[in-house]
């Protein structure tokens, strides 16, 4: 069961974030609050340093400076694998392994039993008869699903997801973007908290409860 008690902000917490890589600047003095209910969306042009600010979140990649901390804790002080069950991640191509579907769930969740991983499959709006399937054998938008079902196993607090549509077709997004506004609805039960990555003014319309806009390494606007 997901851990209930929070110390500190519900969220995370940047202070004075930079991020360079060589010559380049990738995030430059982010300080910034990101709440761990509901949808965020990270908008911005491409380049405009969205998916550095979210492999930090995931302790992908650590700041040239300044801190980050996460309910409370500074990430620093923070089990990684402990951290990356709590934070969930995916990705913008779907990634799957040979075997079946149920296989790649319990990568995540290695107890995971089949009636577990029907249910998160039926939340990712996949049929139980998806569970013997061959993973690799599915379409784009069946393996993004597989992957978020894969995502929610650890029960995590927050999912991030960088531009988890962008090679799907209009009814693939469509389906995944139903499947995640349904998991951040406020009044279920233990309700996921995103943060979403997109450069699409519309997907952003359609999702988003708060807009955090980046431009060239810094944020440029924060709106609810």
């Amino acid at each position: 069961m997901r851990q209930s008690q929070v110390v500190g902000y519900d969220g995370f917490e940047l202070d004075g974030v930079s991020v360079r890589a060589g010559e380049r600047t990738r995030l430059d003095d982010v300080s910034l609050r990101i709440p761990a209910e509901g949808i965020t969306v990270l908008a911005g042009a491409s380049g405009a340093g969205k998916s550095t600010l979210l492999r930090l979140l995931n302790r992908l990649d650590v700041p040239t400076r300044g801190t980050i901390a996460w309910r409370g804790a500074n990430l620093d002080d923070v089990d990684v694998l402990a951290h990356r069950r709590t934070v969930g991640m995916v990705f913008q191509q779907p990634t799957v392994v040979p075997g079946t579907v149920a296989d790649n769930l319990r990568l995540a969740a290695p107890e995971l039993g089949d009636a577990e991983a029907v249910v998160l499959l039926e939340t990712a709006a996949l049929d139980a008869d998806f569970l013997d399937r061959d993973a690799t054998a599915l379409s784009g938008g069946e393996r993004q699903r597989v992957c978020f079902a894969r995502a929610l196993a650890t029960e995590p607090r927050v999912v991030l997801a960088d531009e988890p549509t962008a090679s799907l077709d209009p009814e693939a997004t469509a389906l995944v973007e139903q499947v995640v506004r349904t998991l951040a609805e406020p009044g279920r039960p233990n309700p996921v908290g995103w943060i979403w990555v997109s450069h699409d003014s519309r997907q952003t319309e359609r999702l988003a409860h708060r807009v955090i806009t980046l431009e060239a390494g810094r944020v440029i606007g924060s709106v609810s």
